[in-house]
C-alpha cells in the first residue's frame, strides 16, 4: 500500500475535457469531466464495423455464443431486443410490426459482448418448420431465453407447454444450453402480485416437466433461471446482464479484479458496464446486488452520455476515445458515485464513502489505472484466442481450445 501511495498519480483530466460543478435541484453536487462517450451509442451498422476487416470475417462468427429469444406471439421478444441493444424507447415498441421469421442480429461492437441474437417468431413452430434447421440452431446455442407474457393469464398453459417442449428438445441436442425464463410485462403489478405470478409459473413449469419426464432423470439435470422483467424499468437490463455473464469465459476473473479493487480502495460496490446497452459485464461479489443501486448506475451512464453529446469531440465515425473521461456525483447519503471510462465501450462505476474518497483518491486513481491495464490485457488475450480458433478451423485441426481463464488468472496475479 505504501508503494502505491508513493507512486505518482496519473492526471485524470484530459485536455479535451470540460470540468464544472453544478448544484442539482435536490442539493446534489455533481463534478463532471466529460470526455468520450457520445449519447448516440447503439448497436447499429456504424458501430458494428471492426477496425480491422480481418477481424470481422464471416468465419469468426461461428465462435460467437448464440442467444435464442423464444416465446409465444406478442410476448415481447422483439421489444426486448430493441430496447436493450438499440436504445428504443419503450413506448415506441408499440409500433413494431409482428415478427414473421427468425431474425439474426450480430452483437459485436463491445469488447466483451460478442454474440449472436436470434429473435424467433412466435407465429412459427420452430420444430415443425421445414425451412428452419433447428438442430443446427440449437447446437450452437449458448443461452435460450423463453419469454412469457405475465399479463396474459389465459396463455400460461400454452406458453408453459411450449417452454417444456423447447427445454426437452434443446437439452437433448445441446446439454450446454442455459435456459432462462423471462416472466415479462410485470410493470404495473404490485410486488405481491409479481411474486404470485412468479411462483405460479415456476410451479406449473416444474410440474409439467416432471409429467413429461418418465424417467425423472432429465428434470434433475436441468435448472431454469426465472426473471421478472419489464422494458419500462431497469429489470430487463439486469436480467439480460445475468444471461450475458454466463457467456463470458472471463467473467469470474473480472469479478475477482473488482473484488480486489474494492478491498484495496475501500469501495462499497463496483461494476463494469457496457456503455451502449447498460448491461453490467461484472460486479464485485462482496455483497448481493442492490437493484436500486444498479438503477442509479444506469441513470448515471445516461446522464454522462447526454452531457458528452454536448461537449465531447467527435471523430469521423462519431466515436471519440478519451482514456481520461470520468464523472463524480456526491449523493445525499454521504456516498460518491464515481464513473471512469475503461475503453470506448466499457465503463467502471463504483460507490464509495465520502471520507474514504477524499483520503484515498490518489490510491484509487492509481489502482484504477492498473485495473484498466488488466482489462486491456484480458481483451488482448481474448482476441488472440479468437484468431487461433479461426486459424484452427481453416486448417481443420483438432487442437484443443486455448483457455482464456488461465490467461486472465495470470494477469490477475500481476494486478
Amino acid at each position: 500500500m505504501s508503494k502505491m501511495m508513493s507512486s505518482s498519480v496519473i492526471d485524470q483530466t484530459s485536455s479535451l475535457s470540460i470540468s464544472s460543478q453544478n448544484i442539482l435541484s435536490n442539493g446534489t453536487i455533481v463534478d463532471f469531466s466529460v470526455g468520450s462517450m457520445p449519447a448516440n451509442y447503439g448497436y447499429d451498422e456504424s458501430f458494428s464495423k471492426e477496425d480491422d476487416e480481418e477481424d470481422s470475417n464471416e468465419e469468426s462468427s461461428q465462435f460467437k455464443p448464440r442467444i435464442l429469444i423464444m416465446g409465444l406471439r406478442k410476448s415481447g421478444k422483439t421489444s426486448i431486443k430493441n430496447v436493450v441493444f438499440h436504445k428504443m424507447e419503450p413506448n415506441e415498441t408499440l409500433l413494431l410490426d409482428p415478427t414473421t421469421k427468425t431474425n439474426l442480429e450480430d452483437i459485436s461492437c463491445c469488447s466483451f459482448i460478442t454474440f449472436q441474437v436470434y429473435d424467433c417468431s412466435g407465429q412459427i413452430d420452430l420444430f415443425n418448420d421445414p425451412t428452419c434447421d433447428y438442430i443446427a440452431l440449437l447446437k450452437g446455442c449458448g443461452s435460450l431465453i423463453f419469454v412469457i407474457d405475465a399479463q396474459d393469464e389465459d396463455q400460461y398453459t400454452d406458453a408453459i407447454s411450449c417452454l417444456t417442449q423447447t427445454i426437452f428438445k434443446g437439452y437433448n441436442i445441446n446439454r450446454g444450453i442455459k435456459f432462462e425464463v423471462f416472466i415479462h410485462k410485470v410493470d404495473g403489478f404490485p410486488d405481491e402480485k409479481k411474486m404470485d405470478i412468479y411462483n405460479e409459473i415456476q410451479q406449473r413449469a416444474n410440474e409439467m416437466l416432471i409429467q413429461q419426464d418418465a424417467t425423472e432423470s432429465l428434470i434433475q439435470k436441468i435448472y431454469l433461471n426465472y426473471h421478472l422483467t419489464s422494458i419500462y424499468d431497469h429489470s430487463i437490463f439486469e436480467a439480460f446482464s445475468k444471461v450475458v455473464h454466463k457467456l463470458i469465459p472471463q467473467h469470474r476473473q473480472l469479478e475477482r479484479l473488482l473484488d480486489f479493487l474494492c478491498n484495496s480502495c475501500g469501495l462499497e460496490r463496483a461494476f463494469l458496464f457496457d456503455v451502449a446497452s447498460k448491461i453490467f459485464i461484472a460486479s464485485d461479489c462482496i455483497s448481493p446486488l442492490d437493484t436500486q443501486l444498479y438503477e442509479l448506475c444506469c441513470d448515471k451512464i445516461d446522464l454522462v452520455l447526454d452531457i458528452s453529446n454536448i461537449y465531447a469531440p467527435k471523430d469521423v465515425e462519431g466515436i471519440s476515445a478519451d482514456d481520461s473521461s470520468y464523472t463524480c456525483v456526491k449523493l445525499n447519503n454521504e456516498l460518491y458515485l464515481y464513473m471512469k471510462q475503461v475503453d470506448k465501450f466499457l465503463a467502471f462505476v463504483c460507490v464509495i464513502r465520502d471520507e474514504i474518497f477524499v483520503e484515498n483518491r490518489g490510491i484509487m486513481d492509481y489502482n484504477l489505472t492498473l485495473f484498466k491495464d488488466s482489462i486491456k490485457d484480458i481483451l488482448s488475450a481474448q482476441k488472440t484466442v479468437s484468431q487461433d480458433q479461426s486459424v484452427n478451423n481453416q486448417n481443420n485441426t483438432n487442437s484443443s481450445e486455448p483457455d482464456t481463464s488461465n490467461m486472465a488468472n495470470s494477469i490477475l496475479g500481476n494486478f
